[in-house]
C-alpha cells in the first residue's frame, strides 16, 4: 500500500507523508465554509478525476485554473440529477493510477436508494484500490443530514470533519479527524487558516 500526499503540508506531516492509497476519505463541512480549498489542494497534487454534482463542470474548471498551469492534471466531469449509479461509475471509470477521485458534493447521491448508494461507494472504493488511488467525498452538512450520511461515514476509511466557528470578526476553522481506519486518528483538532491556501493557524484563541 502506497502513501499518497494530500497536497496539504500540515496533514502530510501529521500522517507520515500522506494517506494510504485505496482510501475513501469523507470531508464533512458547512456549505458556507472554505472546505473547497481542501478539495482544491487534493485535486492539484497529482492526476485527478473530479466529479461535480452541483456546480457546472466549466465553473469548477475555471476555479481550478485561476492560478495554476497544471489544470490538465484534473479531468472535471458533471454528474446529472438523472444519472444512475451505474452511469456515475462509468464517469469514474478512468481513475488515474495513484491519482485522486473527488466527488463534490456527495450529498445529492446520499438522497438516493440506500442499497444502490452503498453498492456505488463500495465499487468506487474497489476501482480506486485497483488503481492505487484515493477517493475524496465532499459531504456538506445542511439543516438536516442527508438520509445516507451514515453510510458515507461507515464506508469511509478516514473522516475529516471541518468545523467553522464565527465569533465577532474572527473565523476559526478546526479540522477534527475522528476516524482513521488502520491508522491513528488525531487526538486534538488542527487549527487551520483557510484563505487562498491551507495552512496552520498560529493565532492564539482568546476566550
Amino acid at each position: 500500500m502506497e502513501t499518497l500526499p494530500t497536497g496539504i503540508s500540515v496533514l502530510d506531516r501529521e500522517f507520515g507523508g500522506g494517506l494510504p492509497s485505496g482510501s475513501v476519505v469523507a470531508l464533512t463541512a458547512d456549505p458556507a465554509s472554505q472546505s473547497e480549498l481542501i478539495l482544491d489542494r487534493f485535486s492539484r497534487v497529482r492526476d485527478c478525476l473530479y466529479l461535480t454534482t452541483v456546480r457546472p463542470a466549466d465553473a469548477v474548471e475555471e476555479t481550478l485554473t485561476l492560478d495554476t498551469d497544471e489544470s490538465d492534471r484534473t479531468d472535471v466531469r458533471g454528474v446529472g440529477d438523472d444519472d444512475s449509479f451505474d452511469e456515475v461509475l462509468d464517469l469514474a471509470a478512468d481513475i488515474p493510477d495513484r491519482g485522486t477521485v473527488v466527488v463534490d458534493s456527495v450529498e445529492p447521491l446520499e438522497h438516493r436508494d440506500r442499497a444502490g448508494y452503498r453498492r456505488f461507494l463500495n465499487e468506487l472504493r474497489q476501482n480506486a484500490a485497483a488503481a492505487d488511488a484515493m477517493v475524496l467525498l465532499h459531504a456538506l452538512e445542511g439543516d438536516a443530514d442527508a438520509p445516507n450520511r451514515l453510510v458515507t461515514e461507515q464506508i469511509a476509511d478516514i473522516v475529516f470533519d471541518l468545523r467553522t466557528t464565527v465569533t465577532g470578526t474572527d473565523i476559526v476553522n478546526r479540522l477534527v479527524v475522528p476516524k482513521f481506519r488502520g491508522g491513528a486518528a488525531l487526538e486534538e483538532p488542527l487549527k487551520l487558516k483557510l484563505t487562498d491556501t491551507v495552512s496552520v493557524d498560529t493565532s492564539r484563541d482568546i476566550a
